[in-house]
């Protein structure tokens, strides 16, 4: 790879995690690499809405030696505006190329609340590179069974990631679990964040408009985890269980927390992940 593709960032990272700029057929994508065990396929994650990639490193770090890459898609994070809209196809195609880039033909994807509709797409779009799929506090697409209107309308403004004082103060209502029981959980989530553009999250928002799995889950050959928080206010545990009734080889496994138990609990989630990855019976 030429050195004009990929330009390094000067940042401290967590230990065996490097963040690069890496040009994807023309659109710049900072990507985070981890390191880990090379015989082992490695793990593709696609972020909620409006998330950098910094608010996945508990889990990466967690994942111990196992590889991981984790992107900001266009508009979110350190990526640049795309020069079009994006539908899901659009970022799974865009997920291969940079997977061809760094010269990676077969992965392992798990995607967290919005990006476990963009994980269901890469399946679907690329089955012979994805080798197992994970769905975590995420749903079916338009079709999901909804949560509290009042709870939506604050999940789709981009204010909780741009002002951090905002995302403290409904941090419990919108996620529930753990970020009920402990008001401090919130603060390194926050101070994990990095503000995204409002024309980069609207994106985000049009991108999954009209979007649905539902006609095509059951032709999923992938083996697929599927995980949800017993007390998520976002994504009701209802559609977790729809999911692993319509994907054909699915596993099911509720955890009592809410939507981002993968903040809250890193250890116990890249566990479980893990687990599954390698084939070990839950």
């Amino acid at each position: 790879m030429s050195t004009n593709t990929m330009e390094k960032e000067t940042r401290t990272w967590p230990k065996g995690i490097k963040v690069e700029m890496i040009n994807v057929r023309g659109q710049m994508l900072r990507v985070a690499i981890k390191d880990g065990d090379m015989s082992r396929p490695p793990l593709l994650m696609f972020n909620g809405i409006g998330a950098n990639l910094e608010l996945g490193f508990p889990f990466l770090t967690a994942l111990k030696d196992r590889r991981a890459i984790l992107f900001d898609v266009p508009g979110v994070g350190g990526s640049p505006m795309p020069a079009l809209p994006y539908r899901p196809s659009t970022l799974a195609r865009m997920s291969k190329h940079l997977l061809e880039q760094l010269e990676i033909d077969v992965i392992d994807v798990s995607g967290v609340s919005w990006g476990g509709g963009l994980a269901l797409q890469f399946a679907r779009q690329y089955p012979r590179i994805c080798r197992k799929l994970i769905l975590v506090s995420t749903a079916a697409g338009w079709t999901m069974v909804p949560g509290k209107p009042n709870v939506l309308s604050k999940m789709a403004s981009i204010k909780r990631y741009t002002d951090k004082g905002y995302m403290r103060s409904i941090a419990a209502e919108i996620y529930g679990g753990a970020f009920r029981r402990d008001d401090t959980l919130i603060n390194a989530h926050a101070e994990g964040m990095r503000p995204s553009s409002n024309a980069g999250y609207m994106l985000q928002l049009l991108a999954m408009t009209g979007w649905t799995s539902v006609a095509w889950l059951w032709r999923l050959k992938q083996p697929t985890l599927v995980v949800s928080g017993t007390d998520d206010p976002l994504i009701p545990v209802a559609n977790a269980k729809l999911l692993a009734k319509l994907i054909p080889n699915a596993r099911l496994e509720l955890v009592d927390d809410g939507h981002l138990f993968v903040v809250t609990d890193p250890e116990n989630t890249a566990k479980l992940v893990a687990d599954f990855l390698d084939g070990t019976p839950a």
